[in-house]
Protein backbone atom coordinates (compact mmCIF):
# COMPACT_ATOMS: atom_id res chain seq x y z
CA UNK A 1 0.00 0.00 0.00
CA UNK A 2 1.80 2.92 -0.85
CA UNK A 3 0.05 5.82 1.16
CA UNK A 4 -2.56 5.60 2.43
CA UNK A 5 -2.97 9.32 3.53
CA UNK A 6 -5.34 10.57 0.68
CA UNK A 7 -7.53 7.57 1.31
CA UNK A 8 -7.51 8.60 5.50
CA UNK A 9 -8.85 12.37 4.67
CA UNK A 10 -11.42 11.52 2.54
CA UNK A 11 -12.95 9.54 4.67
CA UNK A 12 -12.20 12.53 7.78
CA UNK A 13 -14.34 14.90 5.40
CA UNK A 14 -17.20 12.29 4.55
CA UNK A 15 -17.61 11.83 8.92
CA UNK A 16 -17.13 15.28 8.66
CA UNK A 17 -20.19 15.96 6.76
CA UNK A 18 -22.06 13.37 8.11
CA UNK A 19 -22.13 15.13 11.40
CA UNK A 20 -22.06 18.64 9.96
CA UNK A 21 -25.58 19.07 8.31
CA UNK A 22 -25.46 22.80 7.84
CA UNK A 23 -21.97 22.35 5.88
CA UNK A 24 -22.90 18.97 4.05
CA UNK A 25 -26.40 21.40 3.25
CA UNK A 26 -24.90 24.36 2.19
CA UNK A 27 -22.79 22.14 -0.28
CA UNK A 28 -25.88 20.97 -1.90
CA UNK A 29 -28.51 23.55 -1.47
CA UNK A 30 -29.93 25.59 -3.80
CA UNK A 31 -29.96 29.75 -4.37
CA UNK A 32 -33.08 31.04 -4.31
CA UNK A 33 -33.18 34.21 -6.76
CA UNK A 34 -37.15 35.58 -5.84
CA UNK A 35 -37.62 38.92 -8.62
CA UNK A 36 -40.76 41.11 -7.50
CA UNK A 37 -42.22 43.15 -9.34
CA UNK A 38 -44.14 46.41 -8.13
CA UNK A 39 -47.58 46.48 -9.57
CA UNK A 40 -47.22 44.54 -12.58
CA UNK A 41 -50.46 43.25 -14.39
CA UNK A 42 -50.62 38.91 -14.47
CA UNK A 43 -51.41 39.97 -18.48
CA UNK A 44 -49.03 41.95 -19.67
CA UNK A 45 -46.16 39.98 -20.15
CA UNK A 46 -45.45 38.06 -23.57
CA UNK A 47 -45.25 34.13 -22.65
CA UNK A 48 -49.00 35.04 -20.57
CA UNK A 49 -50.54 36.12 -23.87
CA UNK A 50 -49.36 39.95 -24.34
CA UNK A 51 -47.52 40.06 -27.81
CA UNK A 52 -47.21 43.71 -27.50
CA UNK A 53 -44.80 44.35 -24.69
CA UNK A 54 -40.94 43.54 -24.81
CA UNK A 55 -40.71 41.10 -22.12
CA UNK A 56 -38.16 38.71 -23.33
CA UNK A 57 -36.31 37.68 -20.11
CA UNK A 58 -39.55 37.01 -18.31
CA UNK A 59 -40.53 34.65 -21.67
CA UNK A 60 -37.19 33.05 -21.46
CA UNK A 61 -37.76 32.33 -17.64
CA UNK A 62 -41.11 30.96 -18.46
CA UNK A 63 -40.25 28.67 -21.48
CA UNK A 64 -37.30 26.94 -19.89
CA UNK A 65 -39.28 26.97 -16.59
CA UNK A 66 -43.20 26.02 -14.84
CA UNK A 67 -45.44 28.93 -15.52
CA UNK A 68 -48.49 28.84 -13.25
CA UNK A 69 -51.30 29.93 -14.94
CA UNK A 70 -53.91 30.57 -12.28
CA UNK A 71 -51.38 32.00 -9.28
CA UNK A 72 -53.42 34.77 -6.86
CA UNK A 73 -52.36 36.70 -4.17
CA UNK A 74 -53.94 37.60 -0.56
CA UNK A 75 -54.59 41.55 -1.04
CA UNK A 76 -54.04 43.75 -3.89
CA UNK A 77 -51.90 45.86 -2.36
CA UNK A 78 -47.82 46.09 -1.94
CA UNK A 79 -46.67 46.03 1.69
CA UNK A 80 -49.83 44.05 2.85
CA UNK A 81 -48.71 41.30 0.09
CA UNK A 82 -44.91 40.87 0.29
CA UNK A 83 -45.46 40.43 4.46
CA UNK A 84 -47.48 37.83 3.34
CA UNK A 85 -46.03 36.23 0.90
CA UNK A 86 -43.09 36.35 3.38
CA UNK A 87 -44.27 35.19 6.18
CA UNK A 88 -46.65 32.60 4.50
CA UNK A 89 -49.70 33.99 6.23
CA UNK A 90 -52.93 36.24 5.69
CA UNK A 91 -51.91 39.85 6.12
CA UNK A 92 -54.92 40.46 8.61
CA UNK A 93 -53.27 37.35 10.69
CA UNK A 94 -50.20 39.44 10.90
CA UNK A 95 -52.03 42.47 11.76
CA UNK A 96 -50.47 44.36 8.26
CA UNK A 97 -53.58 44.24 6.24
CA UNK A 98 -53.26 47.81 6.18
CA UNK A 99 -50.79 49.79 4.04
CA UNK A 100 -47.13 50.62 5.05
CA UNK A 101 -48.15 48.72 8.42
CA UNK A 102 -44.86 46.93 9.45
CA UNK A 103 -44.34 43.70 10.21
CA UNK A 104 -44.68 43.09 13.99
CA UNK A 105 -41.71 42.22 16.37
CA UNK A 106 -40.78 38.88 16.51
CA UNK A 107 -42.47 37.20 13.50
CA UNK A 108 -40.23 35.54 11.46
CA UNK A 109 -40.04 35.36 7.66
CA UNK A 110 -37.80 33.60 5.43
CA UNK A 111 -34.70 34.41 5.40
CA UNK A 112 -35.03 33.76 9.56
CA UNK A 113 -35.85 30.47 8.68
CA UNK A 114 -33.17 30.16 5.93
CA UNK A 115 -30.44 31.32 8.32
CA UNK A 116 -30.17 28.02 10.21
CA UNK A 117 -30.25 26.31 7.19
CA UNK A 118 -27.25 28.13 6.74
CA UNK A 119 -28.76 30.68 4.05
CA UNK A 120 -26.94 34.29 3.26
CA UNK A 121 -30.12 36.62 2.79
CA UNK A 122 -30.09 40.07 1.04
CA UNK A 123 -32.87 42.24 -0.02
CA UNK A 124 -32.92 44.62 -3.12
CA UNK A 125 -34.49 48.19 -3.25
CA UNK A 126 -37.85 48.35 -2.21
CA UNK A 127 -38.33 46.92 1.80
CA UNK A 128 -41.71 47.71 2.42
CA UNK A 129 -41.77 45.34 5.12
CA UNK A 130 -40.68 47.41 8.16
CA UNK A 131 -37.65 47.67 10.26
CA UNK A 132 -38.53 44.38 12.51
CA UNK A 133 -39.20 42.22 8.70
CA UNK A 134 -35.77 44.31 7.04
CA UNK A 135 -33.67 43.57 10.11
CA UNK A 136 -33.80 39.48 9.05
CA UNK A 137 -31.97 39.76 5.96
CA UNK A 138 -28.02 39.92 6.06
CA UNK A 139 -27.69 42.25 3.45
CA UNK A 140 -29.68 45.49 2.20
CA UNK A 141 -29.32 47.90 -0.50
CA UNK A 142 -32.29 50.39 -0.83
CA UNK A 143 -30.60 52.02 -4.00
CA UNK A 144 -33.43 52.85 -5.85
CA UNK A 145 -31.47 52.94 -9.26
CA UNK A 146 -33.44 49.97 -11.35
CA UNK A 147 -30.15 48.07 -12.34
CA UNK A 148 -28.96 46.83 -9.00
CA UNK A 149 -26.27 45.40 -10.96
CA UNK A 150 -23.74 46.85 -8.74
CA UNK A 151 -25.09 46.06 -5.85
CA UNK A 152 -26.13 42.55 -6.94
CA UNK A 153 -22.77 42.05 -7.54
CA UNK A 154 -21.56 43.28 -3.73
CA UNK A 155 -24.36 40.69 -2.72
CA UNK A 156 -22.85 37.51 -4.58
CA UNK A 157 -19.26 38.81 -3.28
CA UNK A 158 -20.39 38.24 0.09
CA UNK A 159 -22.18 35.57 0.55
CA UNK A 160 -18.96 33.48 -0.81
CA UNK A 161 -19.30 29.69 -0.25
CA UNK A 162 -22.75 29.89 1.26
CA UNK A 163 -26.25 29.07 -0.94
CA UNK A 164 -27.89 32.79 -0.80
CA UNK A 165 -31.89 33.36 -0.65
CA UNK A 166 -32.26 36.74 -2.46
CA UNK A 167 -35.71 39.22 -2.25
CA UNK A 168 -35.06 41.64 -5.66
CA UNK A 169 -37.56 43.87 -5.45
CA UNK A 170 -37.69 46.08 -8.47
CA UNK A 171 -39.68 49.62 -8.06
CA UNK A 172 -40.96 49.09 -11.92
CA UNK A 173 -43.56 49.47 -12.44
CA UNK A 174 -44.68 51.16 -10.02
CA UNK A 175 -46.16 55.00 -10.92
CA UNK A 176 -45.56 57.88 -11.22
CA UNK A 177 -44.12 57.31 -15.17
CA UNK A 178 -41.94 58.96 -17.06
CA UNK A 179 -40.80 59.03 -21.21
CA UNK A 180 -37.22 57.44 -21.97
CA UNK A 181 -37.90 54.55 -19.01
CA UNK A 182 -37.07 52.26 -22.44
CA UNK A 183 -35.58 52.21 -25.76
CA UNK A 184 -36.97 51.15 -27.94
CA UNK A 185 -40.37 52.31 -26.37
CA UNK A 186 -43.67 50.26 -26.06
CA UNK A 187 -45.97 51.48 -29.34
CA UNK A 188 -49.26 52.47 -27.72
CA UNK A 189 -51.16 51.85 -30.94
CA UNK A 190 -50.09 48.04 -29.90
CA UNK A 191 -51.38 48.80 -26.39
CA UNK A 192 -54.08 46.04 -24.75
CA UNK A 193 -56.66 48.37 -23.69
CA UNK A 194 -59.11 46.76 -21.45
CA UNK A 195 -62.99 47.08 -21.11
CA UNK A 196 -62.94 49.09 -17.66
CA UNK A 197 -60.36 51.90 -19.27
CA UNK A 198 -61.30 54.55 -22.05
CA UNK A 199 -59.76 53.59 -25.58
CA UNK A 200 -57.86 57.16 -26.05
CA UNK A 201 -55.32 58.07 -27.32
CA UNK A 202 -54.08 59.44 -23.30
CA UNK A 203 -54.92 56.48 -21.89
CA UNK A 204 -52.70 54.18 -24.49
CA UNK A 205 -49.52 56.32 -23.80
CA UNK A 206 -50.29 55.67 -20.30
CA UNK A 207 -50.78 51.91 -20.68
CA UNK A 208 -47.49 52.18 -22.91
CA UNK A 209 -44.94 53.94 -20.33
CA UNK A 210 -46.05 51.50 -17.95
CA UNK A 211 -44.87 48.76 -20.73
CA UNK A 212 -42.17 50.93 -20.81
CA UNK A 213 -41.34 50.20 -17.21
CA UNK A 214 -41.97 46.83 -17.38
CA UNK A 215 -39.70 46.33 -20.14
CA UNK A 216 -37.23 47.76 -18.61
CA UNK A 217 -37.63 45.54 -15.54
CA UNK A 218 -37.05 43.20 -17.62
CA UNK A 219 -33.60 43.90 -19.04
CA UNK A 220 -32.58 43.88 -15.25
CA UNK A 221 -33.90 40.73 -15.09
CA UNK A 222 -31.54 40.05 -17.80
CA UNK A 223 -28.62 41.77 -16.42
CA UNK A 224 -29.27 39.74 -13.46
CA UNK A 225 -29.30 36.40 -14.40
CA UNK A 226 -26.04 36.90 -17.07
CA UNK A 227 -24.00 37.75 -13.80
CA UNK A 228 -25.75 34.82 -12.13
CA UNK A 229 -24.45 32.77 -15.26
CA UNK A 230 -20.51 34.65 -15.73
CA UNK A 231 -20.28 33.21 -11.85
CA UNK A 232 -21.37 29.72 -12.79
CA UNK A 233 -24.30 29.84 -10.18
CA UNK A 234 -26.84 29.89 -12.32
CA UNK A 235 -27.37 26.17 -12.96
CA UNK A 236 -27.91 26.09 -9.01
CA UNK A 237 -30.60 28.65 -8.49
CA UNK A 238 -33.86 28.97 -8.13
CA UNK A 239 -35.25 31.33 -10.18
CA UNK A 240 -39.17 32.93 -9.26
CA UNK A 241 -41.20 35.60 -10.63
CA UNK A 242 -43.90 37.17 -8.83
CA UNK A 243 -45.75 40.52 -8.58
CA UNK A 244 -47.22 42.33 -5.42
CA UNK A 245 -50.26 43.12 -7.11
CA UNK A 246 -52.52 44.00 -10.04
CA UNK A 247 -51.19 46.67 -12.69
CA UNK A 248 -51.61 50.22 -11.42
CA UNK A 249 -54.93 51.12 -13.11
CA UNK A 250 -58.67 52.15 -12.24
CA UNK A 251 -60.37 48.48 -11.20
CA UNK A 252 -57.13 46.53 -10.98
CA UNK A 253 -54.51 47.50 -8.39
CA UNK A 254 -56.10 47.59 -4.86
CA UNK A 255 -59.14 45.20 -6.04
CA UNK A 256 -60.38 41.78 -5.55
CA UNK A 257 -60.76 40.99 -9.46
CA UNK A 258 -58.49 39.34 -10.93
CA UNK A 259 -56.65 42.13 -12.16
CA UNK A 260 -55.68 43.17 -8.88
CA UNK A 261 -54.81 39.75 -6.97
CA UNK A 262 -54.02 37.51 -9.56
CA UNK A 263 -50.52 37.38 -10.44
CA UNK A 264 -47.83 36.00 -12.88
CA UNK A 265 -45.59 32.97 -11.15
CA UNK A 266 -42.59 31.09 -13.27
CA UNK A 267 -40.43 29.03 -11.47
CA UNK A 268 -37.07 28.74 -13.29
CA UNK A 269 -34.53 26.05 -12.55
CA UNK A 270 -32.02 24.68 -14.94
CA UNK A 271 -32.34 20.74 -15.25
CA UNK A 272 -33.74 20.53 -11.85
CA UNK A 273 -37.42 21.03 -12.17
CA UNK A 274 -40.58 20.06 -14.91
CA UNK A 275 -40.55 22.40 -17.16
CA UNK A 276 -44.53 23.30 -18.76
CA UNK A 277 -47.64 25.06 -17.53
CA UNK A 278 -49.33 24.35 -14.47
CA UNK A 279 -53.51 25.63 -14.86
CA UNK A 280 -53.65 24.12 -11.06
CA UNK A 281 -55.58 27.06 -8.55
CA UNK A 282 -52.65 28.00 -5.85
CA UNK A 283 -51.99 30.51 -3.27
CA UNK A 284 -48.97 32.68 -3.04
CA UNK A 285 -49.51 31.22 0.82
CA UNK A 286 -47.58 28.17 -0.74
CA UNK A 287 -44.78 29.85 -1.62
CA UNK A 288 -42.92 30.61 1.73
CA UNK A 289 -43.50 26.65 2.43
CA UNK A 290 -42.24 25.63 -0.68
CA UNK A 291 -38.91 27.95 -0.18
CA UNK A 292 -38.06 26.78 3.10
CA UNK A 293 -38.78 22.79 1.66
CA UNK A 294 -36.37 23.13 -1.04
CA UNK A 295 -33.96 24.58 1.67
CA UNK A 296 -34.48 21.44 4.23
CA UNK A 297 -35.67 24.09 6.57
CA UNK A 298 -38.65 22.82 8.61
CA UNK A 299 -41.80 24.63 7.65
CA UNK A 300 -43.47 26.06 11.12
CA UNK A 301 -47.40 25.78 11.92
CA UNK A 302 -47.85 29.26 11.28
CA UNK A 303 -47.77 28.91 7.59
CA UNK A 304 -51.43 28.93 5.82
CA UNK A 305 -49.64 27.10 2.64
CA UNK A 306 -48.01 23.70 1.43
CA UNK A 307 -44.87 22.70 0.05
CA UNK A 308 -45.25 23.26 -4.33
CA UNK A 309 -42.05 20.96 -4.42
CA UNK A 310 -44.09 18.06 -5.71
CA UNK A 311 -45.54 19.97 -8.66
CA UNK A 312 -42.00 21.47 -9.58
CA UNK A 313 -40.50 17.79 -9.74
CA UNK A 314 -43.37 16.83 -12.15
CA UNK A 315 -45.27 15.31 -9.74
CA UNK A 316 -48.86 14.84 -9.46
CA UNK A 317 -50.25 17.89 -7.77
CA UNK A 318 -53.76 18.74 -6.31
CA UNK A 319 -54.25 22.46 -6.29
CA UNK A 320 -56.42 24.52 -4.48
CA UNK A 321 -59.89 23.95 -3.83
CA UNK A 322 -60.51 27.62 -3.11
CA UNK A 323 -58.39 31.11 -2.68
CA UNK A 324 -58.88 33.72 -0.50
CA UNK A 325 -57.76 37.17 -0.51
CA UNK A 326 -58.68 40.53 1.11
CA UNK A 327 -58.70 44.40 0.69
CA UNK A 328 -58.33 46.52 3.39
CA UNK A 329 -56.85 50.64 3.93
CA UNK A 330 -54.65 52.15 0.83
CA UNK A 331 -55.23 55.92 0.85
CA UNK A 332 -59.18 54.95 1.72
CA UNK A 333 -60.52 52.48 4.18
CA UNK A 334 -62.39 49.19 2.69
CA UNK A 335 -63.10 45.69 4.00
CA UNK A 336 -64.01 43.33 0.98
CA UNK A 337 -63.12 39.80 1.29
CA UNK A 338 -63.36 37.16 -1.44
CA UNK A 339 -63.06 33.31 -2.43
CA UNK A 340 -62.34 32.38 -5.51
CA UNK A 341 -62.79 28.56 -7.19
CA UNK A 342 -61.82 27.35 -11.04
CA UNK A 343 -65.12 28.84 -11.98
CA UNK A 344 -66.46 31.53 -9.56
CA UNK A 345 -65.39 34.60 -7.85
CA UNK A 346 -67.29 35.59 -4.81
CA UNK A 347 -66.85 39.15 -3.09
CA UNK A 348 -68.18 40.58 -0.60
CA UNK A 349 -68.43 44.41 0.51
CA UNK A 350 -69.24 46.00 3.48
CA UNK A 351 -69.12 49.78 2.88
CA UNK A 352 -71.74 49.62 0.48
CA UNK A 353 -72.42 53.25 0.69
CA UNK A 354 -68.99 54.69 -0.28
CA UNK A 355 -67.63 54.50 -4.33
CA UNK A 356 -64.86 52.18 -4.50
CA UNK A 357 -61.40 53.67 -3.14
CA UNK A 358 -59.51 53.97 -6.12
CA UNK A 359 -55.78 55.02 -4.58
CA UNK A 360 -53.93 58.28 -4.94
CA UNK A 361 -51.53 57.03 -7.08
CA UNK A 362 -54.50 55.50 -9.65
CA UNK A 363 -57.26 58.36 -9.54
CA UNK A 364 -54.38 60.93 -10.33
CA UNK A 365 -53.15 59.15 -13.69
CA UNK A 366 -54.02 60.34 -16.91
CA UNK A 367 -56.19 57.37 -17.63
CA UNK A 368 -58.36 57.50 -14.58
CA UNK A 369 -58.56 61.27 -15.39
CA UNK A 370 -60.21 60.08 -19.09
CA UNK A 371 -62.54 58.11 -17.04
CA UNK A 372 -63.83 61.53 -15.40
CA UNK A 373 -63.55 63.13 -18.28
CA UNK A 374 -66.20 60.64 -20.04
CA UNK A 375 -68.46 60.30 -17.08
CA UNK A 376 -68.87 64.57 -16.44
CA UNK A 377 -69.79 63.59 -20.49
CA UNK A 378 -72.10 60.98 -19.84
CA UNK A 379 -70.28 59.27 -22.03
CA UNK A 380 -68.65 55.91 -20.22
CA UNK A 381 -69.63 52.71 -20.94
CA UNK A 382 -71.21 50.27 -18.55
CA UNK A 383 -67.70 48.58 -18.13
CA UNK A 384 -65.84 51.91 -17.51
CA UNK A 385 -69.30 53.04 -15.20
CA UNK A 386 -68.43 50.11 -12.78
CA UNK A 387 -66.06 51.71 -10.52
CA UNK A 388 -68.38 54.72 -9.97
CA UNK A 389 -71.13 52.60 -8.83
CA UNK A 390 -73.02 53.68 -5.42
CA UNK A 391 -74.06 52.06 -3.40
CA UNK A 392 -72.02 48.93 -4.38
CA UNK A 393 -73.75 45.58 -4.15
CA UNK A 394 -73.24 43.94 -0.62
CA UNK A 395 -72.14 40.68 -2.83
CA UNK A 396 -70.65 39.88 -6.22
CA UNK A 397 -70.87 36.98 -8.39
CA UNK A 398 -68.80 36.29 -11.34
CA UNK A 399 -68.33 33.33 -13.67
CA UNK A 400 -64.85 33.91 -14.06
CA UNK A 401 -64.40 31.50 -16.89
CA UNK A 402 -66.68 32.74 -19.10
CA UNK A 403 -66.25 36.83 -17.65
CA UNK A 404 -62.47 37.12 -17.27
CA UNK A 405 -63.17 41.19 -16.77
CA UNK A 406 -65.55 40.21 -13.83
CA UNK A 407 -68.35 43.05 -15.30
CA UNK A 408 -71.40 40.56 -15.15
CA UNK A 409 -72.68 40.25 -11.68
CA UNK A 410 -74.37 37.23 -10.97
CA UNK A 411 -75.30 37.68 -7.34
CA UNK A 412 -78.84 38.60 -7.74
CA UNK A 413 -79.81 36.22 -10.21
CA UNK A 414 -81.91 32.99 -8.69
CA UNK A 415 -80.47 30.86 -10.80
CA UNK A 416 -77.31 31.40 -8.85
CA UNK A 417 -79.00 31.23 -5.50
CA UNK A 418 -76.86 27.85 -4.47
CA UNK A 419 -73.58 28.99 -6.18
CA UNK A 420 -74.00 32.36 -3.84
CA UNK A 421 -74.92 30.28 -0.62
CA UNK A 422 -72.39 27.80 -0.78
CA UNK A 423 -69.50 30.36 -1.49
CA UNK A 424 -70.32 33.36 1.32
CA UNK A 425 -70.68 29.99 3.86
CA UNK A 426 -67.05 29.21 2.65
CA UNK A 427 -66.02 32.75 3.28
CA UNK A 428 -67.33 33.17 6.24
CA UNK A 429 -66.03 29.91 7.76
CA UNK A 430 -62.97 30.53 6.26
CA UNK A 431 -62.87 34.41 8.06
CA UNK A 432 -63.87 32.34 11.25
CA UNK A 433 -61.18 30.35 11.08
CA UNK A 434 -58.23 32.89 10.22
CA UNK A 435 -59.47 35.52 13.03
CA UNK A 436 -60.62 38.00 10.60
CA UNK A 437 -61.98 41.11 12.59
CA UNK A 438 -65.34 41.93 11.56
CA UNK A 439 -66.32 45.36 9.44
CA UNK A 440 -67.63 46.90 12.30
CA UNK A 441 -65.07 46.92 14.71
CA UNK A 442 -62.94 49.92 12.88
CA UNK A 443 -62.79 52.34 9.94
CA UNK A 444 -60.19 54.28 9.07
CA UNK A 445 -60.06 57.92 7.90
CA UNK A 446 -59.49 58.11 4.15
CA UNK A 447 -57.07 60.77 3.27
CA UNK A 448 -57.63 60.80 -0.36
CA UNK A 449 -60.77 61.43 -2.47
CA UNK A 450 -62.09 57.93 -3.32
CA UNK A 451 -63.11 59.40 -7.12
CA UNK A 452 -61.10 62.34 -8.02
CA UNK A 453 -58.33 60.75 -6.19
CA UNK A 454 -57.35 64.10 -4.09
CA UNK A 455 -55.11 63.42 -1.42
CA UNK A 456 -55.87 65.76 1.52
CA UNK A 457 -53.90 66.28 4.96
CA UNK A 458 -55.59 63.99 7.09
CA UNK A 459 -55.28 65.72 10.46
CA UNK A 460 -57.71 68.51 10.10
CA UNK A 461 -60.10 65.68 9.66
CA UNK A 462 -61.76 63.77 12.87
CA UNK A 463 -59.68 61.07 13.88
CA UNK A 464 -60.23 57.36 12.28
CA UNK A 465 -62.61 55.49 15.31
CA UNK A 466 -62.47 51.95 16.44
CA UNK A 467 -63.04 49.52 18.57
CA UNK A 468 -60.13 47.71 19.31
Amino acid sequence: MKNPKPIFLCLILVISLAWNPVLSQESQAPNILVFVADDAGWRDFGCYGNDAIQTPNVDALATGGLKMQSAFLTTPQCSPSRTSILAGEFAHTLRTEDLHTPLPAGKAIVPTYLKKQGYFSGMLMKNHLGPDGLKQFDFYDASRDESQLPELKEFLDRSAEKPFFLWYAFGDPHRAYFEGAFTPPNDPERVKVPPYLADTETTRKDLAMYYDEISRMDKNIGEAIAELKRRNLYQNTLIIFISDNGMPFTRAKGTLYDEGIRTPLIFHWPQKLQAGVSDELVSVLHLAPTILDLAGATIPKSMYGKSLKGLLEGKEFEGDRYVFSERNWHDCDEHMRSVRTNKYKLIKNAYIEWPYGTAADLAGSPSHQELLRLKKEGKLSFPQSLVFDVPRPVIELYDVENDPFELDNLAYDVSYRNVVQELHQVLVEWMEATDDFPPELRRRQDNTDRVTGTHFDTRTLPPAYSNQ
